[in-house]
């Protein structure tokens, strides 16, 4: 029978939650309990991208949670009537939301977009952002101040210095950091090294 059940990999979603949405009574018959029902319960909590769930004999049921990892904050819409507004959504490469700020946490860049927060769940132009976001060199990602991408191969940074790059797609990652880095010293104000064999600037 189960006695207890063990949670681990939390951090922005309470413990009891996940239990509540596991379901898991205690004195149940360990070998009656579904795992894969119970990861599909826990999945259901916004802030969980994957749960894994196991037995752990005698007693014991084990829950492995992976959370959604906010990469871009975006404007939120100011609400009337009192309710709380304003500030900033933070949200994964999926477009779900996993926190509000108040303020902008300084390591994510802001995601510029005339699209509700709502609609962007799964949302393309926001993935390829994401994605390009991933793969930037650490001294680059750290400078990238916001992020728009009217289009999954139009991906624009804007660094806190004022520099724009027209970074485009997201192939050829590793080749247009290189070609930045070259072009950079020269110190201008903006990029393009959207396009393969061809590189502008002024």
């Amino acid at each position: 029978m189960v006695r207890s059940v063990i949670v681990t990999g939390t951090h922005l979603v309470p413990r009891s939650e996940v239990l509540a949405a596991a379901g898991v009574a205690p004195g149940t018959p360990l070998i009656r309990v579904n795992t894969a029902e119970v990861a599909a319960r826990i999945d259901t909590i916004r802030q969980v991208r994957s749960a894994l769930v196991s037995r752990s004999w005698p007693d014991r049921v084990v829950i492995v949670v992976r959370e959604r990892t906010a990469v871009l904050a975006v404007t939120a819409p100011v609400k009337g009537d009192g309710e709380v507004g304003g500030g900033y959504d933070l949200v994964d490469a999926d477009g779900v939301v996993v926190q509000w700020g108040a303020s902008r946490p300084a390591d994510l860049p802001l995601y510029t977009t005339a699209a509700p927060v709502t609609s962007l769940r799964g949302d393309p132009d926001l993935a390829a952002a994401a994605d390009v976001l991933s793969e930037l060199p650490a001294w680059l990602r750290h400078s990238v101040a916001s992020v728009t991408a009217p289009d999954p191969d139009q991906v624009t940074l804007r660094l806190a210095d004022g520099v724009t790059v027209l970074w485009g797609g997201t192939d050829r990652a590793g080749a247009k950091a290189v070609e930045l880095t070259v072009l950079m010293q020269a110190h201008l104000h903006y990029y393009d090294v959207s396009a393969r064999g061809s590189v502008l600037t002024k």
